[in-house]
């Protein structure tokens, strides 16, 4: 059970039932395809088609300020998420969290490694729905003591949710307790891990913010 609040609506208990992560949800095609040869390049081996949807454990969500990890080859990225519940549907901003050495020879595998941070505050989805690509998104991290600007960007370079979902789910809405991490943007910095990660998702026409910031704790690991 999650414990969130709807932006001028109130508390929410959410029952998580499932968690899905699109992956290579760009909209300009080109781009994808660039970027899936890069990860190649690197030992990444390609996705059969675009998007993809890496069903993961529910049990991974979660609003806490402190995540552990094996050892220091994580990094998180700003995702908007969606989240289906009986009566409405909800977005908010969360960290894909990813090992990214495992990732190399298996993305699934890496993802399933880490728990995923959202933040606790929700927007309804109809309530941005009609201005969804004036959306702006930011993450930073922190490491060795310095902060820096990590991602920057608009929405509207990814595929939008509703085209996510009508893809995800061949036409079907999502599913009740369904939580669908949206995808994410281009990093300004070497990709690696973090001391810590803030997120944003930022609306100017309606001047708010959803936010949330997590510490990564690396773990001992016997050699």
């Amino acid at each position: 059970m999650l414990e969130l609040h709807i932006v001028g609506q109130g508390p929410l208990k959410f029952s998580p039932a499932q968690l899905i992560i699109a992956g290579w949800t760009g909209r300009d095609r080109a781009a994808v395809e660039h970027h899936i040869r890069e990860l190649e390049a690197l030992g990444v081996r390609p996705p059969a088609s675009t998007p993809c949807f890496y069903p993961l454990s529910h049990q991974l969500l979660t609003t806490a300020a402190e995540l552990e990890v094996p050892r220091a080859h994580s990094s998180g990225e700003v995702e908007c998420v969606l989240l289906a519940d009986a009566d409405d549907l909800y977005v908010g901003v969360g960290s894909d969290h990813t090992d990214r050495q495992v990732e190399a020879y298996d993305v699934t595998v890496s993802k399933q490694m880490c728990a995923k941070p959202i933040g606790s505050q929700l927007w309804r989805f109809d309530e941005v729905l009609p201005h969804w690509d004036q959306l702006r998104m930011r993450s930073w991290r922190s490491r060795n003591g310095a902060r820096e600007l990590y991602q920057e960007g608009s929405v509207a370079s990814l595929l939008h949710p509703l085209t996510l979902i009508e893809r995800y789910g061949q036409g079907q809405p999502l599913p009740v307790g369904a939580v669908l991490f949206g995808g994410t943007l281009a990093v300004k910095a070497p990709l690696g891990h973090g001391d810590a990660f803030e997120l944003e998702l930022h609306d100017p026409v309606l001047g708010r913010s959803l936010r949330h910031a997590y510490r990564v704790k690396a773990l001992e690991v016997a050699a």
